[in-house]
C-alpha cells in the first residue's frame, strides 16, 4: 500500500478536498442515497467554494492525506459543533473523516483519527462529538472502538431528503 502523507490542509487544496469530498460521500453512501438529492448535496456541501471557506476559517481544521506523488485520499474536518441539545460546554465537532477505499482497513483510518484527537487537544475541547449515519455499521464500529459512544440523534440532510444520524461523543484527556 502507498504511505500516506498527512498534513494540515491550506487555501490551496480547497478543489483538491471538493473532488475528494465528493467521491468518499457518494462511495460511502450511493447504496441508498437518491441520486439527484446526492448531487444537489454535493454541489452545495463539496464544492471548491466551500472548503474555501472553510480553509479560511480559524475555528476549523482540515487534515488531509496524499501519495507520496500528491494524489489526495483521505481528509479530516474538525469544526465547532452544530448538535443542539447534544453539546456541552468545551465541545468540538469531527464533522467529516473519509479515505478513499484502498486505503481503509490497514490502519490509516486510526492514524487519520489519531491525529483528529491531536487539532482536539490543541483546541483545548474536553468532549469530540460526531455524527455517523445509521446504516454505516463499520464506521460505528470503527468509531466504537476508538471510545466514542452514542449520546444522542441527528437529521443529516441530503438535498430534501433526510437521513438519521446517531450523535456519538468521546470524552479526551
Amino acid at each position: 500500500m502507498t504511505p500516506v502523507i498527512w498534513r494540515n490542509a491550506d487555501a490551496r487544496d480547497a478543489e483538491a478536498l471538493a473532488y475528494l469530498g465528493a467521491a468518499t460521500f457518494m462511495a460511502t453512501f450511493a447504496f441508498d442515497h437518491p441520486g439527484q438529492p446526492m448531487i444537489e448535496h454535493l454541489r452545495q456541501e463539496h464544492s471548491a467554494a466551500y472548503y474555501a471557506a472553510a480553509l479560511c476559517d480559524p475555528a476549523i481544521d482540515i487534515l488531509l492525506g496524499e501519495t507520496p506523488l500528491g494524489a489526495p485520499i483521505g481528509y479530516a474536518m474538525v469544526t465547532p459543533t452544530a448538535h443542539p441539545g447534544l453539546q456541552q460546554a468545551g465541545d468540538i465537532e469531527l464533522k467529516r473523516i473519509y479515505l478513499l477505499g484502498p486505503w481503509q482497513g490497514g490502519g490509516n483510518g486510526k492514524d487519520l483519527l489519531d491525529r483528529v484527537f491531536e487539532v482536539t487537544e490543541k483546541r483545548g475541547a474536553k468532549r469530540l462529538l460526531l455524527s455517523v449515519y445509521e446504516k454505516n455499521v463499520r464506521a460505528i464500529g470503527f468509531y466504537e472502538r476508538a471510545g466514542f459512544g452514542a449520546i444522542g440523534e441527528t437529521v443529516f440532510m441530503v438535498g430534501p431528503v433526510p437521513f438519521r444520524d446517531l450523535v456519538y461523543a468521546r470524552n479526551m484527556g
